[in-house]
């Protein structure tokens, strides 16, 4: 139930984040598919700090800089997600609900198959 906050950028250096299962990958190839985008990577860590105003390893729910924020559709089934709370080992257990209901996300399905 672990959610992991990863900021990653379009083809155009628009950033954007993606909420994956702590022990998925996201494929980008899907994602960009699914969000009209020709190409999305993972943002360097300087790029990604300085996106999210956050330290890679400590991005929040609540990011600092608004942000297009999308979720792998399966989480929105769990009953109940942990996800950093803005420092690093600071954990928050929320309704995965929230996510859409306060941060806008939108599902998508990225997770690449195990």
């Amino acid at each position: 139930t672990v959610v992991k906050t990863l900021v990653m950028q379009d083809q155009d250096a628009k950033p954007l984040v993606v909420l994956m299962h702590g022990n998925r990958t996201v494929s980008t190839k899907n994602l960009a598919r699914q969000i009209g985008a020709k190409s999305v990577e993972p943002c360097k860590p300087e790029v990604a700090n300085r996106h999210s105003g956050y330290l890679v390893g400590h991005f929040a729910v609540g990011l600092r800089k608004a942000m297009p924020v999308f979720v792998e559709s399966a989480i929105l089934e769990l009953p109940r997600i942990v996800i950093n709370g803005g420092r690093r080992g600071f954990l928050v257990g929320i309704d995965p609900q929230v996510l859409h209901a306060v941060l806008g996300a939108r599902p998508v399905q990225c997770a690449l198959a195990e």
